[in-house]
């Protein structure tokens, strides 16, 4: 088994945002020369998060960010001084991690599924590593 790491640079541009990574994670994969194995990708930030989930409509995004403000506001008197508890609490339901099986030199997505980094506490410069293994 083998493995190559890549570091993704993600600009946000909004205090909250998902972003389709989807391409350049592919991009990666692509460039690895892997054909069967899974990507591994990592944010390193605890304000950040990632998730696959619809690519067709946009709309998805939008509702997910709205419904998950309501759950998580911005100002609800959390005690961490920085102001970005909200930040950190979405982070942590999302997750900062994924791994997606990787068939025939690509990702391994359904029909609607894309790769999103999503942002909770931009705009930002962001990192994402990216681990294609080779199995």
């Amino acid at each position: 088994m083998s493995s190559k790491l890549f570091t993704l640079e993600v600009q946000t541009r909004q205090r909250s945002q998902f972003i389709d990574i989807t391409s350049e994670v592919e991009r990666i994969v692509t460039q690895s020369g892997v054909k069967e194995g899974t990507a591994r990708i990592f944010t390193l930030h605890t304000t950040a998060g990632l998730t696959i989930n619809e690519n067709a409509d946009p709309t998805v995004v939008e509702d997910i960010l709205m419904e998950l403000n309501k759950v998580v506001p911005l100002n609800d008197g959390y005690r961490h001084m920085e102001g970005n508890s909200a930040a950190h609490i979405k982070s942590s339901l999302f997750g900062v991690s994924l791994a997606v099986f990787i068939t025939g030199g690509r990702l391994a997505l359904g029909t609607w599924q894309s790769l999103y980094f999503c942002e909770f506490n931009g705009p930002r410069q962001r990192k994402v590593l990216v681990k294609v293994i080779e199995e």
